[in-house]
């Protein structure tokens, strides 16, 4: 037989009550009374049951995370911080990619497995605005990710355009004056391909110069192949850049493979910024100058957000709040060098 609340009121001489209040985090137990069954939980190896206790509450204490791709490293990372983030509320998190198709956005985010989760986080790409207003319904649901909706639900994002102005103004700073987009897509201006070619444009105009175009080349996908096509059509016209920055770390590894392959220097002949701070980058023959998302954040937020929405028993919100957690530099070789100290912007 395990250990039941009875067990733990006998040891610590209170009432069952009271063991509950305390298992369940109610404020108003006198600190002296909590630190005794606390002691009793402990001695006894006291553990809650997690599934009845969501149960009476008519909860399953289960969320969902859908995000494009899970091979992705950058969104594997926010998986894992997601998970951590729901552990601290007594929630379990169930994993669902949706491989960036607008049909599976539009299916998860109306909540096709309501019926086994309290909430849903979701990273959509291609989903619309008129979507999640046709939305009836469902468990109540946090946005992640870079694009922006006209919707009734929080989002949790980045400013892409400071921080592509950011990494532009980085290669600016190092004399650069020739600097390629690598990565454009030609969809929704909300896109955050769109919002980061922007952040291009503008910090280039900020410095006196004028945005080339014909450096700006668009991409299958957002993958390492996509980035070396991107990189070899670039270094076969005459007139190549002298700097890349790429929508994400893995098309900048990518270019950054064709310029070895071509014998050109990281960075003397081009550097290269790429963008999410995946582990890959850091290790790579020549590290990886790359804008670092605050993963941690981005998660904690999301499961904060979403946990007080299932409290409130709203499936949207009336408020809907867009909050923007840090986004830094983290200097490596591919813009400096070796042995130069890389500092934060």
């Amino acid at each position: 037989m395990g250990v039941s609340l009875k067990d733990v009121a006998q040891r610590a001489g209170v009432s069952v009550k009271t063991v509950s209040n305390v298992v369940n985090s109610y404020p108003h137990v006198k600190p002296e009374t909590r630190e005794r069954v606390q002691r009793a939980i402990d001695d006894l190896g006291y553990r809650p049951n997690l599934t009845a206790r969501h149960l009476r509450k008519g909860r399953t204490g289960i969320i969902a995370l859908a995000v494009p791709e899970l091979g992705n490293p950058y969104f594997a990372d926010l998986a894992t911080a997601v998970i951590d983030a729901a552990s601290q509320h007594d929630h379990i998190v169930l994993l669902d990619h949706t491989a960036g198709l607008r049909e599976k956005e539009v299916l998860v985010s109306q909540g096709f497995r309501s019926h086994i989760i309290d909430g849903l986080i979701l990273s959509p790409i291609r989903l619309e605005t008129e979507d999640l207003l046709a939305r009836a319904g469902g468990p109540p649901l946090v946005l992640l990710g870079e694009r922006e909706y006209d919707a009734p639900y929080d989002h949790i994002a980045i400013d892409n355009v400071a921080a592509a102005r950011t990494a532009v103004r980085h290669l600016i700073e190092l004399g650069k004056r020739r600097i390629a987009f690598l990565g454009a897509r030609h969809e929704s201006l909300r896109q955050p391909a769109h919002l980061r070619l922007r952040g291009w444009r503008e910090e280039i105009r900020a410095s006196g110069g004028v945005p080339d175009e014909s450096l700006v080349l668009a991409t299958d996908g957002y993958d390492r192949r996509d980035g070396a096509a991107a990189m070899t059509r670039l270094l076969d016209r005459t007139d190549p850049p002298d700097a890349v920055f790429a929508y994400n770390d893995l098309v900048a590894l990518g270019a950054m493979r064709v310029l070895t392959e071509r014998g050109l220097r990281i960075p003397e002949d081009i550097a290269v910024v790429g963008f999410d701070d995946i582990e890959e980058g850091q290790y790579a023959a020549v590290s990886l100058t790359t804008m670092s998302p605050d993963k941690t954040a981005i998660a904690r937020l999301a499961v904060d957000c979403l946990v007080e929405r299932i409290a409130s028993g709203a499936s949207t919100a009336a408020f809907p709040r867009r909050i923007l957690p840090g986004c830094t530099l983290t200097v490596r070789e591919s813009t400096i060098g070796r042995g130069r100290p890389g500092t934060g912007a």
